[in-house]
């Protein structure tokens, strides 16, 4: 419907992401990272435009369960979130691969009912290991342990893999990193099967994550896990998408419902907080916070409508944006406005909202209708 503010998905984008992401980290597994409805770019339209990613990461089971539906014959990760052998029952259903963070699912693995002798029902396990995150995983001096816990159960299969998080990875001058780098390394020491370290920040900008080296030793394959950089969303705040060869996915995209003039001296919307120092045009678009735009955007923030940048004016409502139209004389009631994507950036717009791109991204809203280019 005309009235539905519109999230414009770019397949090519994403396809060309995840190209992107091939060329960084040559010889890696793509384990993709979809949660949250894909980022908020909705999880089915994602997942099958990415079908050339090698598995995929959710963080509930709920959602591994949803994407089950759709991606049939690759591994499917729940990065957190079960708590019980009901959660269990339910992974082993959907043949869903979970990571294990304490040694309180290593018990409810090692009371699990076993699966039979063809492997079947086997459940495929992540060891996480808490390098410095401080959040989930399992500590250093407990990984050997829970290794040979993991390895002589007889619910899992048998091919278990070590995963850490980095904190710090959209820091490059951070030293943190390489501490977790090294943590991890010591940890696992020679390692004989398969390891995921590295989130978008890192595949771009920590290669010593990406393959065996002085420090990082093991047989199997490794596995990135990007999630920002799918989406065309810079991690850093220093370097943008296009240095990077990201291109955006996401168009977040309201209509002109109103186009009207105003005298010198008007005041709009709540407040009265903005004033007509001049006669003006007023525009009115059918987005607010309600769809996912942030009510924190005040003065500087903007839209683009025919290839101009236009103020917002006022404040934020929860259906509708106030726009200053003076500088666009053929802005007509119909016309798009675009909120984010390739211009405005989405990180841009996060600083001046004072939050991440990763909360913008995620929050639009339900009633904003998903469209694929």
């Amino acid at each position: 419907m005309s009235s539905a503010a519109v999230a414009r998905i770019r397949l090519s984008a994403l396809q060309n992401n995840l190209d992107r992401v091939r060329q960084a980290a040559p010889g890696c597994r793509v384990m993709a990272v979809v949660k949250t409805d894909a980022y908020g770019h909705g999880l089915e339209t994602v997942s099958e435009a990415l079908e050339a990613a090698d598995a995929f990461a959710v963080a509930r089971l709920e959602e591994g369960v949803r994407l089950r539906k759709s991606i049939r014959n690759k591994p499917i990760v729940i990065l957190n979130a079960w708590t019980d052998q009901q959660d269990l029952a339910y992974a082993r259903e959907h043949d869903l691969q979970l990571v294990v963070h304490d040694q309180a699912q290593i018990e409810l693995l090692e009371s699990a009912p076993i699966g039979d002798s063809a492997g079947s029902g086997l459940v495929h396990v992540w060891l996480k290991i808490d390098s410095g995150m401080g959040r989930l995983g399992v500590a250093p001096g407990d990984v050997q342990t829970s290794i040979g816990r993991l390895q002589a159960c007889a619910a899992t299969a048998p091919d278990l893999g070590l995963m850490t998080h980095l904190a710090c990875a959209d820091e490059p001058d951070n030293p943190a990193t390489q501490a977790q780098i090294a943590c991890f390394a010591e940890t696992i020491g020679q390692w004989d099967g398969d390891v995921s370290i590295a989130n978008s920040a890192a595949v771009l900008a920590w290669p010593e994550t990406l393959s065996v080296g002085t420090r990082l030793r093991y047989s199997g394959q490794n596995w990135v896990r990007p999630g920002l950089m799918l989406y065309g969303v810079t991690p850093f705040t220093n370097r943008s998408a296009a240095e990077l060869g990201l291109e955006p996915v996401m168009s977040f995209e309201g209509r002109l419902i109103s186009v009207r003039a105003l005298s010198r001296g008007s005041r709009v919307g709540y407040g009265g907080d903005w004033l007509a120092t001049r006669d003006s045009v007023l525009g009115v678009i059918n987005v607010g916070y309600g769809d996912g735009y942030p009510w924190r955007l005040k003065g500087g923030a903007s839209v683009v409508i025919n290839g101009s940048r236009v103020p917002v004016a006022g404040r934020i409502s929860m259906d509708l944006i106030s726009l200053d139209l003076t500088d666009v004389p053929g802005a007509r009631i119909g016309d798009a406005a675009v909120l984010w994507g390739a211009e405005p950036d989405v990180v841009d717009l996060a600083q001046r909202a004072g939050t991440t791109p990763y909360e913008l991204l995620t929050g639009v809203g339900s009633r904003v209708k998903r469209i694929c280019d």
